[in-house]
């Protein structure tokens, strides 16, 4: 996106470093109560995204066991 075409946003942190994203930001995203974002760290910015794959699984670091010859070896257990 051009700095032309580019829309400016602003909020303001309270003094515990939260915020209101702006309507316009919500919008953009589809964002609603109980929704996540994502923040991605670039050496230029920061870009914020909507999380639409949070998965909350504790074995999600175990896909090295995620083969079909896995699920077959241990399909007994």
């Amino acid at each position: 996106m051009s700095k032309a075409a580019a829309k400016v946003h602003v909020s303001k942190l309270s003094s515990k470093s939260q915020t209101v994203l702006p309507r316009a930001v919500r919008e953009r995203l589809k964002l609603g109560p109980g929704d996540k974002v994502r923040y991605v760290i670039t050496d230029k910015a920061v870009v914020i995204e909507k999380d639409d794959d949070f998965v909350d699984d504790p074995f999600i670091t175990f896909t090295e066991w995620a083969s079909p010859e896995d699920d077959a070896a241990y399909a007994d257990l």
